[in-house]
């Protein structure tokens, strides 16, 4: 029977968008079904603001970012550190729109592409439609989501939070399979063997 991979991801987050590729392949290699569940981190909360980021923080940034860029180039991805914090709140909300059209991979791989070579300002809902538009959806739910967002975004969002805090979520990407998480790019070598472990190898 085909299991869950719950799959928290932010569009902002370079390692979210290196897990992305990956995380289509394992559907292919294991009898898995991706969830994907929008995770925001508060990034001014964990290493404050960019004017007032403390020169350890600016460095510790500084090399995750460095890192993230020679795990892209070994696969030929392209990702230019954003000159400031943004949200992806708004981008989430397309998401949800392209994903109830079936429609959110291409939406969310356009996201990340144009996002990480700065050809995207990621809170601009109309830059959002226009890539919605492009894939093929019907932006008339976001364009409403954006004008009132308590009517059904922001609750959703909400709930994709508070499952995060059930599942002792604290960064993205995280994988859960079967209870157990796997944090980061990185670690989904563990996640294979985990999947194959479970029997889950097609």
């Amino acid at each position: 029977m085909t299991q869950e991979l719950k799959f928290y991801f932010a569009y902002t987050s370079p390692v979210s968008y290196l897990a992305n590729d990956p995380a289509y392949a394992l559907e292919r290699s294991h009898d898995v079904r991706l969830r994907y569940i929008p995770y925001g981190v508060d990034i001014r909360g964990v290493y404050g603001d960019v004017p007032t980021r403390g020169e350890r923080d600016r460095r510790k940034l500084r090399y995750l970012y460095h890192d993230a860029r020679r795990m892209a180039r070994e696969r030929g991805v392209v990702i230019y550190p954003p000159k400031q914090i943004f949200s992806a709140r708004r981008a989430f909300y397309g998401g949800f729109c392209a994903e109830d059209q079936g429609l959110f991979r291409p939406y969310s791989d356009r996201v990340y592409q144009r996002f990480f070579k700065h050809e995207l300002q990621v809170e601009d809902p109309e830059a959002l439609a226009a890539i919605l538009e492009e894939v093929g959806a019907d932006t008339a739910t976001f364009r409403r989501w954006i004008e009132d967002e308590e009517s059904e975004a922001k609750p959703r969002l909400k709930r994709g939070f508070a499952e995060a805090a059930a599942d002792h979520v604290f960064g993205v990407p995280t994988f859960v399979a079967d209870g157990e998480l796997f944090w980061g790019y990185d670690r989904m070598p563990w996640l294979i063997k985990k999947l194959d472990a479970m029997g889950l190898r097609r």
